[in-house]
């Protein structure tokens, strides 16, 4: 997995005091909230404003975690929906880092 963002990608920054990632378009903020526990970055929640739901945001998100999990050496424990739906989706991502795959509820 290359450390270099697709083109198609939005811009996402890392914004650690609100616990999440995120990625503003159109005046919209697109986020992936998260939570350090240790050595595991815990995906939360991913949340896309409608209006740009369709635009691979959320996928975006979820492969900028994973490669934020990659660079710091952390577990990646999918408990959103979503991430662990697109995780599954895109196994040539997921496998760039460990994945604690929680139980389904």
């Amino acid at each position: 997995m290359s450390d270099e963002p697709r083109p198609d990608d939005p811009e996402i920054v890392d914004n650690p005091g609100g616990g999440r990632f995120e990625s503003t378009i159109d005046g919209r903020v697109a986020e992936l909230v998260y939570r350090l526990e240790g050595d595991r970055l815990v995906l939360v929640h991913t949340g896309v404003p409608g209006e740009l739901e369709g635009r691979g945001i959320g996928g975006a998100l979820v492969r900028y975690a994973v490669e934020h999990a990659r660079r710091h050496e952390l577990t990646l424990v999918p408990q959103c929906p979503f991430a662990r739906t697109w995780l599954e989706k895109h196994p040539d991502v997921a496998s760039a880092v460990g994945i604690d795959w929680p139980a389904r509820t």
